[in-house]
């Protein structure tokens, strides 16, 4: 019986040290919890930064006009969309409005839809009064051009006017907001 009884104080205080030594792991997860999410995370750039050149690329817009690294006008609002974004489908009627009124009007303004035609008919709808619209697959040559990784993604684009290498479009400002893109009136007004 001596045997017993050694035996159970002894597990019992192996079960206090283990919950001691779990709370101690607990506290020490909830700091360090802490610690990561004070931490500001590293974003990639959802697209070509500032001051970076388009790759050379050619497309055609819905409405059949072709389009390429060396025809954007100076200064090109960009707006680069995927079906089926919920950022995306938040962030396109502040684009049609910011398009709306960009200097220079339609001609001034390229917004590429990335997925299925079926799928980007509504987003065609919304943004051919306003811009020339492209469509393209994942992985298509204006999102490949300008280095698109995150949708929605904006760019204030100068064009081969700017003085870009081999005549090629050059970004000012870019992100995923249109706010990063700073004051376009004011940009566009000493172009």
């Amino acid at each position: 019986m001596p045997f017993l009884i050694a035996l159970v104080v002894l597990v019992g205080v192996l079960c206090v040290l283990d919950l001691l030594l779990t709370l101690g792991v607990i506290r020490r997860l909830r700091v360090h919890g802490e610690m990561l999410a004070a931490r500001p995370a590293a974003q990639p750039e959802p697209m070509l930064a500032a001051g970076g050149t388009a790759r050379p690329f050619s497309a055609v817009t819905v409405d059949g006009v072709p389009l390429s690294d060396t025809s954007l006008a100076d200064p090109t609002l960009l707006g680069v969309f995927s079906t089926g974004c919920p950022a995306c489908v938040e962030r396109l009627p502040l684009f049609v409005e910011r398009a709306r009124a960009f200097p220079g009007g339609r001609d001034h303004v390229v917004a590429v839809v990335v997925g299925p035609e079926d799928a980007a008919a509504e987003d065609v709808r919304e943004l051919r009064p306003v811009a020339h619209v492209v469509v393209e697959d994942h992985g298509g040559a204006v999102a490949r051009a300008f280095r698109v990784t995150g949708f929605p993604s904006f760019a204030l684009v100068g064009g081969a006017a700017d003085g870009a290498a081999d005549g090629a479009a050059k970004v000012l400002a870019s992100g995923t907001l249109l706010e990063d893109l700073g004051d376009l009136d004011a940009v566009a007004a000493r172009r």
